[in-house]
């Protein structure tokens, strides 16, 4: 266990921290990134194709902890290394798709707030990117020879100011969208602090009415709940004129919207799904990549998920020579369809994970990890771990994570323990498949089905029954890697000595 990894001490810190707390970080996903090649290539593959000026939508769809969250802060941080702005939000019964009283227009105010450039990558980059383009044209102007005091300089800026924004004059919202950038640039010439601070709160959607947008900027608009999808289309085009090279929104926690009780709003937000589905298939967006995460309940379920709305049925439903959801014996993997089902993490990448974590944990708290914690220990926790019923079909990353790192902070708190010792008779180590997250075997799976199935009768009508979380069956993962507890494997550290150059991102 040699360390091969070197972590700033900050990233690795925080990292750490927030595994242990079950967490996804926003920051040092890649250092410990294990598996999901396949799914990273094909997500990669959209932002070459968004960066050309197409537009793609993902589905990405797991249990809690497989992994959704994860894959998405990794594809963020390599897109903005790519050179795309990034913007991320989670949906809550205060943030949806689709919606009033200011439901709609919140998701698309979290997403400005988390706009992130490759210079802002924790977010707030919106005043960064558009003075970033202001100071830039400057510059070029200033090298082509023209005094940047004179009026020449003045014209020509304004010349460029109006290029950019001409074109986009003619799409919905474009107008007004192009006029507030333009009063950003005269403010921006002129020094008048107030009116900047006024474009960059209309650009963010936090005008409550119309009658104070126009008194402030003399727009006509505002950006509310049922207009925000087209600022984020007018936004794409935006970023790709002024040199990035595209736009990518994830939006997280997409079960949000199957527990809305209401069934009109619930078929409302997937309607505007719908929308933006088709918006991107059908070239109506330019340099804009959707990525949507969510369960298999949020998908698969026909009473009140994306699959209870037969036009996104139709669209999303696997094909029939798909795997064993049509009837077939085995399950092909299908990365180009527009979801992507997270497969469980095989057994050699679930020890690949720990080994790399113990790694990474002795590492940020100094102390001498491959002294106290072997191969034979990390193997016995794995066995521990998948011998569990159900373990082969319910078992997430999570869990995993999260149980060793206890382990692991308390053998770096107890100098005196053994692995072993911590390990006990293997009452220790206890995956939470029971209360309150999910089923802990198919039987419980099927049992929660059921109740779920009487409580929906009364939830239509009361609109008051409480949100469940009862997970679907997964998707068998591929022959390919083995997903079985195996007791009798016998692990080698050379075998699982990763390194970043292996993992491509």
């Amino acid at each position: 266990m040699d360390e091969t990894i070197r972590v700033p001490k900050r990233i690795l810190s925080t990292l750490l921290t927030s595994i242990a707390a079950g967490v996804v970080p926003r920051t040092g996903a890649p250092y410990i990134a294990i598996g999901r090649t396949e799914e990273i290539a094909a997500l990669l593959s959209d932002l070459d194709n968004v960066s050309e000026g197409a537009a793609t939508m993902r589905f990405i769809i797991g249990k809690y902890g497989s992994g959704k969250s994860f894959l998405l802060q990794l594809i963020r941080g390599t897109a903005l290394e790519r050179g795309f702005v990034c913007a991320d939000a989670d949906l809550s019964p205060e943030r949806r798709i689709c919606g009033t009283k200011g439901t709609g227009i919140a998701t698309y105010r979290e997403l400005m707030r988390n706009l992130s450039s490759k210079t802002s990558p924790d977010g707030g980059a919106l005043t960064t990117i558009i003075t970033r383009w202001l100071s830039g044209l400057q510059t070029t102007l200033a090298a082509d020879g023209l005094n940047p005091g004179s009026e020449e300089f003045r014209r020509a800026l304004t010349k460029e100011i109006f290029t950019v924004t001409r074109d986009m004059e003619g799409q919905v919202g474009g107008f007004d969208f192009a006029s507030v950038l333009n009063r950003y640039y005269h403010a921006y010439t002129d020094e008048d602090e107030e009116t900047k601070s006024a474009c960059i709160r209309w650009l963010r959607g936090e005008y409550p009415t119309k009658t104070e947008a126009r008194a402030a900027l003399g727009v006509g608009s505002i950006i509310d709940d049922d207009t925000w999808y087209d600022y984020v289309k007018l936004w794409a085009v935006f970023f790709r004129k002024i040199g990035y090279r595209g736009f990518v929104v994830m939006i997280d926690e997409c079960v949000n919207l199957y527990k809305i009780t209401n069934r009109i709003s619930r078929e409302n937000n997937y309607e505007k799904i719908l929308s933006m589905f088709n918006d991107t298939l059908q070239g109506k967006a330019e340099g804009l990549a959707l990525l949507l995460g969510g369960t298999p309940q949020f998908l698969e379920d026909t009473r009140r998920g994306l699959f209870s709305y037969e036009a996104l049925r139709s669209r999303l439903a696997e094909g029939q020579f798909n795997g064993v959801g049509a009837g077939n014996t085995t399950a092909y993997k299908n990365m180009l369809g527009p979801v992507i089902r997270l497969r469980r993490l095989s057994d050699d990448e679930m020890y690949a994970l720990i080994a790399r974590i113990a790694r990474l944990h002795g590492q940020n708290y100094n102390w001498d990890i491959s002294a106290r914690v072997t191969t034979e220990d990390m193997t016995a926790f794995l066995k521990l771990c998948l011998a569990r019923a159900g373990a082969d079909a319910m078992i997430t990353p999570r869990e995993i994570i999260r149980d060793f790192c206890t382990v692991l902070n308390i053998l770096s708190q107890n100098p005196n323990v053994t692995f072993r010792e911590v390990l006990g008779d293997g009452s220790a180590v206890t995956l939470a498949h029971g209360n309150g997250s999910g089923s802990s075997s198919a039987e419980a799976e099927i049992e929660n089905s059921a109740v779920l199935d009487a409580a929906l009768d009364d939830a239509e009508a009361t609109a008051e029954t409480a949100p469940v979380e009862a997970g679907a069956v997964q998707t068998p993962a591929s022959g390919e890697l083995s997903n079985q507890p195996n007791p009798s494997n016998e692990y080698k550290a050379d075998d699982f000595d990763f390194d970043l150059a292996d993992l491509d991102v």
